[in-house]
């Protein structure tokens, strides 16, 4: 019985030490992310040991997980905790391969800004995209994109006449109802099936480690997020227990780093799911810090997005084109 209570407390010490620095986290008006593999392409191709002959995964794909990379930064008026939608000032999100950056995006004011790395793209998918002088001559918008440098559309033309579209769930009753429905069963799903614990300091860093069987794990996360199904596009449905079937429920371990009281790394191990791994560095990273102000790119060419989705699926926006342009 003593050593129960004693596991208790463990836990609690830990999950509290861990509440806290995510707490921090939202007390700050800026906060970045980045998230990607620790692994090499060897490892990941043992993942399909058993597949198939020619449904293995390509050398090119793997080599590109392993290098991938997305980041993520966003800047506020208020507390992160406290924002809405009005108080965020600017937003920037990175996606980066092997060879460089594949895309990238920033929202600054009113504006949002992309820009398409299109020969990383091009190595990162063995295909070559289209030339802009080789597009038809209405293509602009499109010829912009594909000319590699920064573009530019008013922020709201991403969200409006979306079709489906519902207010934002912050300003929905049930839709917060929904949220808080789910919160609270992720919370009793970590109480039940995670054990945390506390492994002191490294690297000027408290470390608290959280293991589960991941099958479990991966099946009740999906049934907890089930009620806010209803607020998905329309066609989108979440995984159901038989999808996760074959999955191994092996136990994993996630290492949280905590650094001056706010989160700053997440390792989860992966290596255990993978018999065949070519080596024992296989983990999911996510590094957080503060996030720094995006900044307008300039020169950025005016663009509009209806036309562009009309240009590369085809339609009217085109005179005479009865072809898409990709």
């Amino acid at each position: 019985m003593g050593a129960v209570a004693c596991g208790t407390a463990e836990n609690l010490t830990a999950a509290q030490k861990l509440d806290r620095a995510v707490d921090k986290l939202g007390q700050g008006t800026s906060l970045s992310f980045e998230l990607g593999l620790d692994t090499d392409a060897a490892t990941l191709k043992a993942l399909d040991a058993d597949a198939a002959p020619g449904e293995e995964i390509p050398e090119q794909v793997a080599e590109l997980l392993a290098g991938a990379r997305v980041s993520v930064s966003v800047q506020s008026k208020k507390p992160l905790q406290d924002s809405s939608d009005t108080d965020i000032t600017g937003m920037a999100v990175k996606v980066s391969g092997p060879d460089g950056d594949l895309l990238e995006y920033r929202q600054v004011g009113d504006w949002a800004y992309l820009r398409t790395g299109v020969k990383p793209l091009e190595k990162a998918t063995g295909n070559q995209l289209p030339a802009p002088e080789d597009l038809p001559l209405d293509a602009t918008d499109l010829k912009q994109v594909l000319s590699g440098g920064w573009v530019k559309m008013p922020a709201d033309s991403l969200t409006k006449n979306t079709p489906g579209q519902e207010s934002s769930p912050s300003a929905n009753p049930s839709a917060q109802a929904r949220q808080k429905k789910v919160l609270n069963g992720l919370q009793q799903l970590i109480n039940r099936e995670v054990q945390l614990k506390d492994t002191g300091t490294k690297d000027g860093a408290d470390h608290i480690t959280a293991t589960a069987p991941f099958r479990t794990l991966l099946t009740g996360l999906f049934d907890e997020l089930r009620p806010l199904a209803r607020d998905l596009p329309q066609g989108a449905k979440l995984p159901t227990s038989k999808d996760f079937k074959g999955a191994p429920n092996k136990k994993i371990t996630a290492d949280f780093a905590v650094k001056d009281g706010a989160l700053n790394e997440v390792s989860v191990d992966l290596a255990p799911l993978v018999d065949t791994a070519k080596s024992d560095k296989f983990a999911l990273v996510l590094r957080v810090g503060k996030g720094e102000q995006a900044t307008a790119p300039a020169p950025a060419a005016q663009i509009d997005l209806e036309a562009l989705a009309q240009q590369l699926f085809g339609g009217p926006a085109i005179p005479g084109q009865t072809k898409p342009a990709l």
